[in-house]
């Protein structure tokens, strides 16, 4: 029993023991450079294994004491506070901070991305690329002719392909806007992506309908006078979201989405040009994706 017993403690401490034993801390970066490591080298080992540092105003004055440069000082109080980054090489550029594809807290590049915690590691994060979608008339064009242009006359957004290619495979999924400045959280007017929109709040996220090889979504209605935004309250799914740092917002539905086909269009797209003022029929972006 006590040789069980015994058994048991071991395989439950030694793991934390070989990890303390692993574990760098003040006495290791001295010895390290003492063995005529370079900084580099020192700095590497600091980011890369667990440490256990002194890092007060004595424990710092004691590594440069023992000839740690400030480099190897800063890589070790990084370290601890656990926010270390590769340091640069002395004379070349800036070595870029770690990023995790899965984790929406590392850096993306802008755009709108579906995150689904079912989805494979390494693609839990999915960027949905903007697709162009064509305006035309649909419903109310009988009326609108018998009225003089008074009726109002809805407008659709018609996308090519009865299926996005982006998928969502839980309903839950959860959405993460990345703006391009995210320093200052706007984007530029003349954007490929945003457009000049800066929150979701610009945003409405709408059901299509399936109609042959196509998508079809109400986004508007004119008359003879001018256009104004409708969409059909029915298409429209609703959401809330929050600020998670300049330019980085997280989107997430008010309820789980059901299957079939969905897009993310901004406020200035769902504007229709009224076919009565002799303007060409609108294009603009829309950021599809279904849910499997």
């Amino acid at each position: 029993m006590r040789k069980t017993l015994f058994a048991l403690v071991f395989l439950v401490l030694c793991p934390a023991f070989l990890v303390a034993q692993d574990a760098l801390t003040n006495d290791s970066v001295v010895k390290m450079l003492k063995a005529g490591l370079s900084e580099d080298l020192v700095i590497s080992a600091i980011n890369s294994k667990p440490g256990t540092y002194d890092t007060s105003v004595d424990g710092m004055i004691a590594l440069k004491g023992a000839g740690a440069s400030d480099k190897v000082i800063s890589a070790v109080v990084l370290k601890s506070s656990g926010s270390a980054t590769q340091a640069p090489v002395a004379g070349g550029p800036a070595a870029p901070a770690a990023t995790d594809p899965d984790d929406p807290a590392s850096p993306h590049d802008a755009g709108i991305y579906i995150f689904s915690t079912k989805a494979p590691v390494g693609s839990k994060m999915t960027m949905l690329e903007p697709s162009i979608y064509s305006q035309g008339k649909t419903g109310g064009v009988f009326a609108s002719a018998m009225t003089y242009g008074i009726a109002k006359v809805k407008m659709k957004a018609v996308l090519r392909g009865a299926h996005a290619n982006a998928r969502a495979t839980d309903p839950q999924s959860t959405f993460y806007f990345y703006f391009e400045e995210q320093s200052a959280g706007l984007s530029h007017a003349s954007s490929p992506i945003f457009g000049g929109t800066s929150t979701p709040n610009e945003y409405t996220l709408l059901k299509f309908d399936i109609k042959g090889d196509t998508r079809e979504t109400i986004v508007g209605k004119f008359n003879a006078y001018g256009s104004s935004g409708g969409t059909d309250d029915k298409a429209v799914t609703a959401f809330t979201y929050v600020k998670l740092r300049p330019g980085v917002y997280k989107v997430t539905m008010n309820g789980p989405l059901q299957s079939g086909e969905y897009g993310f269009i901004s406020g200035s797209g769902t504007a229709s040009v009224s076919p009565y003022a002799g303007a060409a029929v609108s294009n603009s972006r829309v950021f599809d994706f279904g849910v499997n």
